[in-house]
């Protein structure tokens, strides 16, 4: 079974229209990742059913996102870009609230996280540093025992120690076959160290969702004259970037020359080759 399931959706603003088709295996983390406005959040909130499409469906643990998902949503993990707790709450007291709205709520589990995070729980929210609210809404998110977590940004500014950390707890939330992260970030290394698949987002277009390891190992950069290049099949370069000293391309390793050397490619790199493409 897939985790999250997503057949032909579309979403328009003025402006701006996503269209998607994504599927996220039980069991893997897929980093979702994509220049500013490229649809993320968009697609998280249709996938939280925070907002409804304009086509196709979406299906979350087996069920479709419809009027009837909030029995759904206990089972979910969130964490958004924007944390929003009352100003005047500590995180004793979230711990309070939460067991009221969580059947599964798991106090003990709340707790530890605070500590592992070190989030004071005696310190009004309005006194967080924007990490120390990251770290609250990671600990609420993982504390009712969800099956699924969908992380908007979740590292965004945390020192690396701490994000080290906390892509260590994710790592370690998916040692169970049943649970699944779905994660966006601009912070690309974490997703490299944290992703079994990645999902590129372009302009509300889907360039790319494959196993990460995979694209490891069909892929390299080739650093070579423009002749050499040209003489490859097109279908086997997924972008290139030119220069006055000749052309650095990400090419497919089963269709490069014998003699043509090729480094390892890493996520970034691959996703900012691609879009130049599209764009060329």
């Amino acid at each position: 079974m897939n985790a999250i399931e997503i057949k032909a959706l579309e979403k328009n603003y003025p402006g701006f229209d996503l269209k998607l088709d994504l599927a996220l295996p039980q069991g893997s983390i897929m980093g979702l990742i994509g220049e500013n406005g490229a649809g993320k959040t968009t697609a998280i909130k249709l996938i939280l059913g925070m907002t409804k499409p304009d086509g196709g469906r979406i299906e979350v643990l087996g069920r479709p996102v419809d009027k009837n998902f909030a029995r759904v949503r206990e089972e979910i993990g969130v964490v958004l870009d924007e944390p929003a707790f009352p100003d005047c709450l500590k995180a004793g007291q979230v711990d309070k609230i939460m067991r009221n709205i969580y059947k599964n709520w798991d106090s003990a589990a709340f707790r530890d996280n605070l500590a592992k995070l070190s989030v004071p729980d005696d310190k009004p929210f309005k006194d967080f540093s924007r990490g120390m609210k990251m770290k609250l809404s990671i600990a609420v998110a993982l504390a009712h025992r969800p099956r699924l977590l969908v992380l908007d940004e979740p590292t965004s500014g945390l020192d690396p120690l701490v994000r080290d950390q906390v892509v260590d707890i994710f790592s370690e939330f998916t040692r169970d076959e049943g649970h699944s992260v779905l994660i966006s970030s601009h912070i690309v290394s974490d997703l490299e160290k944290l992703c079994d698949y990645v999902a590129f987002l372009h302009k509300g277009r889907l360039l790319l969702c494959q196993e990460k390891d995979r694209l490891m190992e069909e892929y390299g950069i080739a650093h070579c004259a423009a002749g050499e290049l040209a003489a490859l099949d097109s279908a086997a370069v997924l972008g290139r970037r030119d220069s006055a000293y000749g052309v650095s391309a990400i090419v497919r390793r089963d269709a490069a020359p014998a003699g043509m050397a090729l480094s390892t490619v890493g996520i970034e790199e691959l996703f900012v080759f691609m879009v130049k493409e599209e764009e060329r």
